[in-house]
């Protein structure tokens, strides 16, 4: 037993080790570039002129904003479409679901340039719209992490405490609104969570159909690009903060629903 407990510890050896080169080092170094100048001398200095320059603070505003009325595409299109896959009796429902998800087997780059294209001739300019065919791109880019873990928590209702509450009385909306919806709650958080912060930072969308630094993720690599590492890393890691909280306040959520599943039980 104490052998094998012995080889168990070193089975850790290796991903602490991964941890440490790939996870905390990358990080001790944007913080020491974020809190530093060109002289390597500690300074807020990065942190006044992120939050007083208006092309970063627009960037990030922008950036909210393709994230959240991203983010809401998703869950109304993907909603609808999850729970009729997971309450239906379909015997072919695994291959519609399939569907769904059959295009992130095709290249990120071949399925951009072929909806750019579509876009094109569409709109016949497709830079008239900059908005909304950025919020097109990243919703069809990132609708299947919205649907398939709202599939999943659907999938896992229990048809008995459907069946209670209609037995009670209760209407198919009351159902839905008592019962089915909070139950769907974790679906619906991971699904934000996999839209959310993914899409603030996608610049590739907005360069491959516009070929613009609108997003976050394209200011950083800017900066980068320009040698600019104090201040690209600066606004990492803004950004990390920013999904810390974001992380933390849908843990929160889970939390709670958690607490409410246990009370419809």
């Amino acid at each position: 037993m104490k052998g094998l407990r012995f080889n168990r510890k070193h089975l850790c050896i290796p991903y602490a080790v991964f941890l440490i080169l790939f996870v905390i080092a990358p990080l001790i170094v944007i913080v020491y570039y974020a809190f530093t100048n060109g002289q390597g001398h500690f300074t807020f200095d990065n942190f006044v002129n992120f939050f007083t320059s208006t092309k970063t603070l627009g960037t990030l505003l922008y950036s909210f904003a393709v994230a959240i009325v991203t983010t809401l595409v998703c869950l109304v299109i993907a909603y609808p479409t999850a729970y009729i896959l997971a309450r239906s009796k379909m015997k072919k429902k695994y291959v519609l679901l399939l569907l769904f998800i059959l295009p992130m087997w095709i290249n990120f780059t071949l399925r951009i340039t072929a909806l750019k294209e579509v876009l094109s001739v569409i709109e016949g300019n497709i830079s008239v719209y900059p908005f909304l065919n950025s919020v097109i791109g990243m919703t069809y880019d990132f609708l299947p992490f919205m649907i398939l873990p709202l599939y999943t928590s659907l999938l896992k209702l229990d048809n008995s405490l459907l069946e209670a509450a209609s037995d009670l009385g209760a209407s198919k909306a009351t159902v839905f609104l008592r019962v089915t919806l909070p139950l769907s709650v974790p679906g619906i958080v991971s699904g934000i969570t996999m839209v959310l912060l993914p899409s603030m930072t996608n610049y590739v969308v907005l360069d491959m159909l516009y070929n613009n630094t609108y997003i976050m993720g394209s200011l950083i690599g800017s900066y980068f690009s320009a040698y600019d590492w104090h201040n690209g890393s600066l606004i990492s890691l803004v950004l990390l903060i920013i999904i810390f909280i974001v992380t933390l306040v849908t843990n929160r959520f889970s939390d709670k629903d958690a607490n409410n599943k246990g009370a419809i039980l």
